[in-house]
């Protein structure tokens, strides 16, 4: 058997002693919940922070909680205050999620809160070490209704610690940082996400009105109203061009239009429906009918795409307005029970408002193109600082 090693693989400059193992109640108190009487209301409404199980998601930080006791409450129930600065650690009713305490409070029986001692164990140290406390709580667990780790099955959870408490602190420190921006970007991917889906809405004509309630300057002209098959037809030639790219549904990150691999670099002989660049790959099939694609080259979609050619229409446009919240319902009207898929006859015969200007078409396709591009962009750098992150969990905690 290999030895384990007694440091992990990446330390910061200045550390070299070995790490020694410790039980994690040797640490930190862990410290249990419990519930005031729900027929008492005496007992409810009060100020003093209670937390459940159910509002404890991927936030870092618990600042407030959903329901709050009074004194009375507090002192007719088995809860226990705990300090800022505290890990709250969910043992039951999915075991192992985790925040830091922004201010005291306590919570209901559902929870093994991690109280660190002064000095001896840092709060964003052990909150990092949240997968790891996950596994053990989940390993450790017990129960025939449902899994719950208890308190004294956490206190003699052993760690493998750093001989100081500066270690953990810098420790702690890089990974608060690093949490920071993946909030940051996550923030702001969902800012951008929900900003296009604000612009779909209100570039496009609701209701049958032939007007949008956002325009750009200079165009004033009503929306004419157009059968879908009178600006854009399907293709249906196939090809079995080996040297042509295959686009398949699980090639294209659903609700991004983005594709998650390098195309050119698939090995396949599939045959497919020819698509050429300014065409619109739309998968018809009812679990991606946000699977669309407006691809930038020459290629096979490979399964039951849609390749949508424009006709009389900026092939920017009509990607857009597949998005749109009217071409969805209709899109999700399928027919078939084995493999629901979306009706073309009843897609293709239904009316859509779209702007007699091409010049117009064109500038909305520009805005959409440019507003996924930040999309694409804060994504792609969350993702990374996931990869990151997650990298660096394994390197450096024995």
């Amino acid at each position: 058997m290999t030895k384990k090693s007694d440091a992990p693989a990446i330390r910061f400059k200045g550390f070299s002693d070995a790490w020694e193992q410790r039980k994690l109640g040797d640490i930190a108190d862990i410290v249990g919940g419990g519930t005031p009487s729900t027929g008492n209301q005496s007992y409810w409404d009060g100020d003093i922070d209670w937390y459940a199980p159910a509002e404890i998601a991927d936030q870092i930080y618990a600042n407030s909680s959903q329901k709050k006791i009074t004194g009375l409450g507090y002192e007719n129930s088995s809860a226990k205050m705990l300090p800022p600065g505290t890990v709250l650690f969910t043992s039951r009713a999915g075991i192992g999620k985790t925040a830091i305490l922004t201010r005291k409070g306590c919570t209901n029986q559902g929870f093994q809160s991690i109280v660190p001692h002064r000095g001896e164990l840092d709060s964003y140290f052990i909150f990092s070490r949240t997968e790891e406390l996950k596994r053990y709580g989940e390993l450790v667990g017990a129960g025939s209704t449902f899994v719950e780790v208890s308190g004294k099955q956490m206190a003699v959870m052993e760690l493998m610690m750093p001989p100081t408490m500066r270690e953990q602190q810098t420790i702690g420190g890089f990974f608060q940082q690093l949490d920071h921006l993946i909030t940051l970007h996550q923030r702001k991917f969902e800012k951008l996400t929900n900003v296009k889906k604000s612009m779909l809405e209100k570039m496009f004509p609701q209701n049958g009105s032939s007007y949008p309630e956002i325009r750009f300057k200079g165009f004033t002209d009503p929306w004419e109203q157009r059968k879908f098959e009178e600006i854009a037809v399907r293709s249906s030639v196939i090809c079995s061009d080996v040297t042509l790219p295959r686009v398949e549904y699980e090639d294209i990150v659903s609700g991004t239009g983005r594709l998650n691999k390098d195309i050119y670099a698939k090995q396949s002989s599939k045959s497919g429906i020819a698509f050429h660049q300014g065409d619109v790959l739309y998968g018809k099939l009812r679990p991606y009918l946000q699977n669309w694609l407006l691809p930038t080259f020459d290629g096979l979609a490979v399964g039951d795409f849609w390749v949508l050619q424009p006709q009389n229409a900026d092939s920017s446009f009509l990607y857009r307005l597949i998005q749109s919240r009217q071409f969805d319902e209709v899109a999700n009207q399928s027919t078939g029970t084995k493999m629901p898929r979306a009706d073309w006859k009843l897609v293709s015969k239904t009316v859509f408002s779209i702007p007699s200007s091409i010049s117009e078409q064109a500038a909305i396709g520009t805005y959409f193109t440019a507003l996924d591009s930040l999309i694409t962009l804060h994504q792609r750098e969350l993702e990374k600082l996931q990869n990151i992150k997650k990298s660096m969990l394994e390197k450096m905690f024995v």
